[in-house]
């Protein structure tokens, strides 16, 4: 093989690599509907960081990787789980051929009430400084399992969210708002979770 043939042989398959790398860390995802304005308008496109909550069996690791003692089988998140006020999209648990994007409300072990449009964790108020605007909904008291999430749209008054059909299992969170990249006018990172939940004390 020449030396120029190897180059191009080199380079195609480096950019294969780096495709199936974004491939499998990254994903567009197109908003549809109103439930995140003003933060997330209708028609804008999203990059979804998928690799941010990916999970790792350690038990499996432990079977192919020397010194790895798992004594008991177990999932952990490669970097670290949703976080409380992270924007998410997910596999709409009604209906899995669906994609919604949300904010994380409540997180696994929490009891999640809505009182007049303000959520209560464990009873404690929340300050949600990402809404421009409150309805006054009310939700009952749900008390979330191991791996459940409650979300939430930022358009409360337009909003299908856990409110109306209850928890998201982690199985179908496919991954955390990164940017919203298009129209070009609108373009915008997110805040990262430490912002977002500085900002999110409670009363």
């Amino acid at each position: 093989m020449s030396r120029a043939a190897r180059e191009i042989s080199e380079a195609l398959i480096l950019a294969l690599i780096v495709f199936l790398v974004i491939q499998g860390s990254v994903r567009n995802f197109k908003v549809d509907g109103s439930s995140m304005v003003p933060n997330l308008e209708s028609g804008q496109f999203l990059l979804v960081n998928k690799l941010v909550y990916f999970q790792l069996d350690t038990s499996r690791l432990a079977k192919v990787i020397p010194f790895w003692d798992e004594e008991s089988p177990s999932t952990h998140f490669a970097i670290h789980p949703p976080r409380r006020g992270e924007v998410i999209v997910f596999r709409f648990p009604k209906d899995p051929s669906k994609d919604f994007v949300k904010r994380v409300i409540g997180l696994p072990g929490e009891e999640v009430e809505v009182v007049s449009g303000t959520p209560y964790i464990d009873g404690v108020p929340m300050v949600e400084p990402y809404l421009k605007s409150r309805d006054r909904s009310n939700s009952s008291a749900l008390l979330l399992g191991d791996g459940e999430y409650f979300v939430m749209g930022d358009n409360r008054r337009s909003s299908n969210d856990s409110r109306n059909w209850g928890a998201v299992p982690e199985e179908n969170i496919l991954g955390k708002v990164w940017v919203a990249y298009w129209p070009f006018t609108q373009a915008k990172l997110l805040e990262t979770a430490s912002s977002v939940t500085k900002s999110l004390i409670f009363w």
